[in-house]
């Protein structure tokens, strides 16, 4: 026996934040495997078993079945092979799920639980309270609100009793105090830099802005900016500019240059000899003796992270704790949640994308199991 699914979507078509999350390339999983994927997700020992079974190798044997093939790219990030858009591995997804007998009703907005803790939908003025032996929630965290994950579901959730901790922005930009002299370079990238906050350090590059840096070697660093932020009002992100080269490597190569040859014996572009000039004091840089050295290690205080209406994902969410192994609520066991309606968090990189679908196709087996059917999702 199979379930009857039937899936409400407050759209007028499904998959709008799947479509944003692919601008620029669809980076829809990462080929980390093991513990090597599992360093990237927090709670660690909570997303374990979710992202064991379904992992980025079942992931991708899943779209090659639906005739999406993937490639793995530089750093190990995983895309649709060249040539596939986004539109089309959402075309992929949703016609297997209408050939499965799914039943999608669009432009239905969720409003709250009735006395039976039965979700209510309002569609064009009209209340709908669909009858479901289970019901799996995945209405997003507040990240991109312009496709519907505003959070609104949180005041619903918190009614019936369910500890919800509030959405705190990540994977975002952070705030700033730029001097003048990076103005010129804003929207420029810096490339192949290392980052680090903390105990958390990463490579990738950084985008200057108006306000600040993001870029995939900010990202990754949020969780470690936001606690800083959080205990001392105070944030601190350490940039070498040059990480393939040691600091006696780098003197070694400025013993014979003279001062103006600095920058291209070091091959520092504009942007790069800007932001180094930005962040070390006048006098320390004129003298040069500790070059190498400041290179190597840019200290730059943080003032904010970005709002979190900017945040390409959030933290916060329902609480583990509020949750089964199944991820269906505690309280009320017949009601399951996936995706970043779950307090757990990760960086850029396919990562984002794998635990939405780990986590969802670990709900859905709950429900299978839960029903008594023996279906995989």
């Amino acid at each position: 026996m199979r379930a009857q699914v039937v899936l409400y979507e407050q759209g007028r078509n499904v998959g709008r934040k799947f479509l944003v999350a692919g601008d620029g390339g669809l980076n829809i999983t990462n080929s980390a495997a093991g513990d090597a994927l599992l360093a990237h997700f927090s709670p660690t020992d909570r997303m374990r078993p979710i992202l064991e079974a379904f992992d980025p190798t079942a992931l991708r044997n899943w779209l090659a079945s639906l005739g999406v093939p993937t490639f793995t790219g530089t750093s190990g990030r995983v895309f649709p092979q060249r040539g596939i858009k986004p539109a089309e591995v959402l075309k992929a997804i949703v016609e297997q799920v209408l050939g499965r007998g799914v039943v999608i009703h669009s432009g239905c907005t969720f409003v709250g639980f009735n006395a039976e803790r039965r979700p209510t939908m309002e569609r064009d003025g009209e209340r709908i309270i669909p009858e479901a032996d289970a019901y799996l929630f995945a209405l997003g965290g507040a990240s991109w609100p312009k496709t519907g994950s505003t959070g609104a579901w949180v005041d619903a959730f918190k009614k019936m009793g369910v500890d919800v901790r509030a959405f705190e922005a990540s994977n975002c930009g952070v705030e700033v105090d730029l001097p003048p002299s990076l103005l010129p370079h804003v929207g420029k990238p810096l490339k192949n830099v290392a980052t680090r906050c903390g105990a958390k350090s990463v490579r990738g590059e950084i985008t200057i802005t108006e306000h600040g840096l993001e870029g995939n070697a900010i990202y990754p660093l949020i969780p470690a900016v936001r606690g800083q932020l959080a205990s001392s009002h105070e944030a601190k992100i350490t940039i070498d500019l040059k990480p393939d080269l040691t600091v006696e490597r780098i003197e070694e190569k400025l013993r014979d240059a003279a001062w103006k040859e600095r920058s291209s014996v070091l091959r520092l572009d504009r942007p790069a000899l800007a932001f180094l000039k930005a962040f070390t004091p006048v006098e320390r840089y004129l003298d040069g003796r500790t070059l190498a050295h400041d290179v190597k290690n840019v200290q730059v205080p943080i003032q904010a992270l970005r709002p979190i209406e900017e945040a390409i994902s959030t933290s916060g969410g329902i609480s583990w704790d509020a949750l089964n192994d199944d991820l269906a609520l505690r309280d009320h066991p017949h009601i399951f949640v996936a995706g970043e309606m779950i307090d757990w968090d990760a960086p850029t990189g396919g990562f984002l994308l794998q635990g939405a679908f780990s986590t969802g196709s670990w709900a859905a087996n709950g429900i299978l199991a839960k029903l008594g059917l023996a279906e995989e999702v």
